[in-house]
This record gives C-alpha cells, structure tokens and sequence, in this order.
C-alpha cells in the first residue's frame, strides 16, 4: 500500500492540515490519465481502497483522497456542510488531489474524477472544476443542480432502484444534464440498492442489519456493468487526445 502525504500542498490552499492520500500505481510504464477517488462516508475503508486498486489495474494512476484525514469525527460534519453547501475544506482537498495527479510525472496530465455514496455527491459537484470526466455512483443530487451542474465535464452515473435513499434521482439527474447539454450517461440498476459497487459490507456490524432494510450493500449481480460503464466513459474521456 502507497499513501502520499499532500499536507505541504493542502497548507497551500488551505485545505486539510494533514491532507493524505492512498496512491494506486497502474503496472507498466506510464505515464497514465488520472483519477482522484472520492471515499463514502465511512472514510477511507478497504472497499475504497479496493475501488483504487481496480482503476489502477484499469491503467488508471489513481489517488483515493481522504476527506477525513484531520480525524474522522472532526471532519464527518465539516464534510458533510461542505457537500450541501457546495464550498469548504472538503472541495480543497478534492482539489489539492487534481493538482498533485496533473503535476505527476508518470500522468499525462488529464483526470477524471469518481465517487462513491457521499463521494458520488462530491465527484457530481466537482464536474466542473477542472476535471475531464467524472464518474458518479449513487450520490446525492445537489440542492439546486441546474445551477451546480453547469458547464460540468462529461459524465457517467449509476443508481440503484432499491436505493430508499435515492429515490428519482437517476431520473432527475438525466434530466438536468440534458437539458444543461452535459454529455451524460445515466443508468438505474433495478435490483441493485445503495453501495451496490461494495466487494464487502462497510460501517459499524450493528448498523448492518438497518442498511439492508434501506437497500444498501453489495450487488454481484449488477457492478460488472456498471464498472464496465466506468472504464469504458473514462477510456474516451481520458486515455485519448484532447480535441
């Protein structure tokens, strides 16, 4: 396992004292397009990681960010305002990370950004902030997303129907984009819920048995697809030549 240290970088921008990252190195040689992965809200946990470690394998120079480097309790909230609010530390980071992975020697300088649960919600409204493509996995729609989601980079979306959580808003996402003119590929899995991309469970053991009530947890059947989706929208956004 790679973690890099961003915290000089972070200082810089203002962002998190001690901003870190886990670093997923594709095999070969480079350079490699970019990814900076966006953790759920249970941090940076092994199914994150192992989201890293499959872009990588993809050809993708990926670098999973932590939100919660400055403690996980201290940030959770801070975090959580920054994805409603649309501004704060959280949207730094996530910027800090872009910067790092541009400036990388073995990049080729064009990056893509995913996320998960609450990291779709983050990766959605970081779609226009410098990124080439995104990729967008269950995350929350943002308050005002005509306004949010303008000039935003092409993207790529997967939802769940058994998601309670989420309820329309594949739908609506689809909508907003194609009326804003944003390249867009939306897509609800019908037995899929929430997290379904999850190789394994996450949180706490005794929240578990809630989760699977609200439709949250892995679905074998369904993230083929729906990581064949991602790989093949960054594969055109990112392993090409800018026009």
């Amino acid at each position: 396992m790679t973690f890099i240290d961003l915290s000089a970088e972070s200082a810089v921008a203002g962002g998190s004292t001690n901003l870190r990252g886990y670093l997923a190195t594709p095999p070969g040689p480079g350079p490699f397009p970019a990814v900076v992965m966006i953790h759920e809200a249970f941090g940076l946990d092994a199914n994150s990681m192992g989201h890293a470690d499959r872009l990588a394998r993809a050809g993708y120079l990926t670098l999973a960010v932590d939100l919660f480097s400055d403690g996980r309790r201290r940030c959770l909230v801070a975090t959580m305002q920054s994805l409603v609010s649309g501004h704060g530390t959280a949207f730094t980071d996530i910027s800090v990370a872009r910067a790092w992975l541009a400036g990388a020697s073995d990049s080729t300088g064009r990056t893509g950004v995913i996320g998960f649960c609450m990291g779709g919600g983050f990766a959605l409204l970081a779609a226009r902030d410098g990124f080439d493509a995104a990729a967008v996995n269950y995350g929350k729609l943002p308050g005002h997303p005509e306004e949010a989601l303008r000039d935003a980079c092409p993207i790529v979306a997967n939802f769940g129907a058994r998601d309670k959580t989420l309820k329309g808003a594949a739908a609506r996402l689809e909508t907003v984009l194609d009326d804003l003119g944003i390249e867009n590929d939306v897509k609800e899995f019908p037995h899929a819920g929430h997290a379904f991309l999850n190789e394994s469970e996450a949180g706490p053991a005794v929240l578990r048995p809630l989760m699977r009530v609200l439709g949250i947890g892995p679905d074998p059947e369904s993230a083929p697809e729906a990581w064949q989706r991602i790989e093949d929208h960054f594969a055109r956004h990112l392993k090409t030549t800018a026009p």
